[in-house]
């Protein structure tokens, strides 16, 4: 019998952009406990980039990215899941240890995908399963975000920043959001931020200070986040938006204000199958939390997708519909 095909974005070494090639590729075969998925949409992410510009040593290629999907179940051969259930999946390996979502298929673990029962249209239910995971985990999760607390988002025109204001907007706290460019700070009050602040990279010689600081631009500015906390304040790494990937000469003692609390977060299957997903996803389907879109686009676009978010210019979570 001859091997099934498929649509897949394939890299085959690291580059720009135009390494990613649009190939016919195997139809992956489901053991037990994996679920086949017919990819309907998948997210673009940073780390996808990182990977693609050979950031990720342990990848090794060929290799379909994807660290994210949306679909109905093809095949589950263990039972977990009936054909034809709307899911969605996040990380745990996909498109580094084993091919992802930039496919027509794809197989996962059973213990990484979730049934979802919505009627959002696949570009804006793509959009949702990593960045609410990791804006749910920041903030609830790696900086405990409680009722009224004052909160700085650095890096809100990002996907999951604007993401991470409308959650906490929605769960009471007192939300301050960062853009480089004036002419996006009306959004970021549109999505619930009370104050914004153009980010010069010295936020911390203004007098405010925060109860909790969600990093998301990354090494450049954290040691300024830092001093953006109160006493008793919390910072969480989550993001990295440029290339600089350590701090020279970090010194805790000096850089670390006195009773000030530095923590990261990236995320794990675990957190994105104990989030609440679902509400999230009512939520945005009854209009009561609202998110930034990016563009969509079609899978055989993925060069000029790659390059719109390469360039930080998408505006919102930039997703590519397969179907």
């Amino acid at each position: 019998m001859s091997t099934q095909t498929m649509t897949a974005v394939v890299i085959r070494e690291p580059g720009g952009p135009e390494v990613l090639r649009v190939e016919q590729w195997p139809v992956p075969v489901p053991r037990a406990g994996w679920v086949r998925i017919a990819v309907k949409a998948f997210g673009l992410n940073r780390s996808e980039l990182f990977t693609r510009q050979g950031h990720s040593p342990s990848v090794t290629f060929p290799r379909v990215l994807g660290i994210e999907a949306v679909g109905v179940v093809d095949d589950a051969p263990g039972g977990e899941f009936r054909k034809g259930d709307t899911v969605a999946t996040v990380m745990g390996g996909m498109g580094r240890q084993f091919d992802g979502g930039y496919a027509e298929f794809t197989c996962v673990p059973a213990g990484q995908v979730r049934k979802v029962e919505t009627a959002l249209p696949w570009n804006v239910l793509g959009a949702l399963p990593e960045m609410m995971q990791t804006a749910w985990g920041a903030l609830f999760s790696s900086l405990d975000l409680k009722p009224h607390d004052r909160l700085l988002v650095r890096g809100g025109t990002t996907s999951v920043g604007m993401a991470a204001i409308a959650l906490a907007r929605r769960h009471g706290a007192h939300v301050t959001a960062t853009s480089r460019s004036e002419k996006r700070l009306a959004m970021l009050q549109e999505l619930g931020a009370r104050e914004t602040r153009i980010d010069d990279g010295a936020l911390s010689d203004g007098p405010a200070r925060y109860d909790k600081v969600l990093e998301l631009i990354g090494t450049s500015t954290l040691r300024d986040s830092l001093k953006c906390a109160a006493r008793g304040g919390l910072v969480s790494m989550v993001g990295i938006v440029g290339s600089q990937w350590s701090l020279e000469h970090f010194a805790p003692m000096d850089d670390i204000p006195n009773r000030v609390g530095l923590t990261a977060y990236s995320g794990e299957p675990e957190d994105f199958m104990k989030m609440p997903f679902q509400s999230i996803v009512d939520d945005i389907s009854s209009g009561k939390l609202t998110i930034a879109l990016g563009p969509t686009f079609q899978i055989d676009e993925i060069v000029e997708a790659h390059r719109c978010m390469e360039s930080n210019a998408a505006g919102g979570k930039i997703v590519i519909l397969v179907t």
